[in-house]
């Protein structure tokens, strides 16, 4: 029997914060995992079957617990859909977990999209970024992940009001470079470090920062990166999660990198670094978590410019 549909879908990894741009600034990454969504008029069939492969993949649910499903579930029942009898879906997953990479976002990204295709693109850009950011919580991973590029994303009125800087000459010759560190760091436990309030001093640095990070990017003045990645919002506070996180940052500085500051809400620490200095920033940032007893990985990636898509 021939499926009812078979949809695939391509979700890229992103950075969120880039430093002071804390819930504001992510980007894309040329790093994917992918979702199969397939469905049968076939009660023969299991009613869910669900295929992990990659990371996570003998820890990640298989069974109504995953939120991919819990996502193309949600899609159906707005639309006043049923599920159809026998549901599979099979993840390549190849961004690290709860390592602030989104993988929660590429997740939902790869729920919406899958679920709407199958139900004939119902859903708007900008719908589904709405929903995937009440789904996640906050729009700055789930922006940069449905549209691409570098992404400031805000909330007004309930609503997600976001822009994407997308010309691929600002970025040219820049690489962004990312040691992932062996152990995870859940994002509500990230989130519950921070202060309530900060102060007007602080508000005003990280603004600041935020400012001159997007004008040094569109101007090409990458020599900025390093005072515009600064954080006192977030990262300061975080410290105490992710060993040797200061040394890390100022080792990629060192070792050539424009700028480097925490990834999302971490464990992995993003560099911007020109594509000659890129190696030299990873390993010197694998070496300080070598000296805190951490393994670690280094991923050397470009900005993705399209975001999640279907592929198939």
């Amino acid at each position: 029997m021939k499926p009812l549909f078979s949809i695939r879908v391509r979700v890229p990894a992103t950075s969120a914060n880039l430093g002071p741009g804390f819930d504001v600034l992510g980007l894309a990454l040329t790093l994917y995992n992918e979702v199969r969504l397939t469905g049968w008029n076939d009660r023969s069939r299991p009613a869910l079957t669900i295929l992990n492969e990659g990371e996570g993949e003998a820890d990640l649910p298989t069974d109504r617990r995953h939120l991919v499903f819990k996502v193309v579930e949600r899609v159906f029942n707005q639309a006043r859909r049923p599920l159809p009898p026998a549901l599979e879906l099979k993840l390549w997953n190849r961004i690290p977990l709860a390592r602030g990479l989104g993988s929660s976002s590429a997740a939902i990204l790869g729920g919406i999209l899958a679920a709407d295709a199958a139900l004939g693109k119902r859903l708007s850009l900008r719908d589904i970024v709405q929903l995937a950011a009440e789904i996640e919580g906050h729009p700055d991973n789930v922006a940069p992940t449905a549209v691409g590029g570098l992404c400031v994303a805000a909330m007004v009125d309930g609503r997600v009001t976001y822009l994407s800087w997308k010309d691929k000459k600002m970025f040219r010759g820049l690489k962004a470079v990312v040691a992932v560190p062996d152990f995870e760091v859940c994002t509500a436990k990230a989130r519950s470090v921070l202060p309530k309030t900060v102060s007007r001093a602080d508000a005003l640095f990280n603004t600041s920062r935020v400012a001159l990070f997007l004008s040094a990017l569109a101007q090409g003045r990458r020599e900025l990166f390093g005072l515009a990645m600064e954080d006192r919002f977030h990262q300061p506070c975080r410290e105490n999660l992710v060993p040797g996180l200061a040394d890390a940052i100022a080792s990629a500085r060192k070792a050539g990198a424009f700028g480097a500051a925490l990834s999302g809400a971490g464990p992995s620490v993003l560099a911007l670094s020109p594509v000659a200095k890129a190696v030299a920033a990873g390993r010197a940032m694998a070496k300080v978590f070598a000296r805190k007893q951490i393994s670690s990985r280094v991923l050397i990636l470009d900005v993705d410019f399209n975001g999640a898509r279907v592929t198939r």
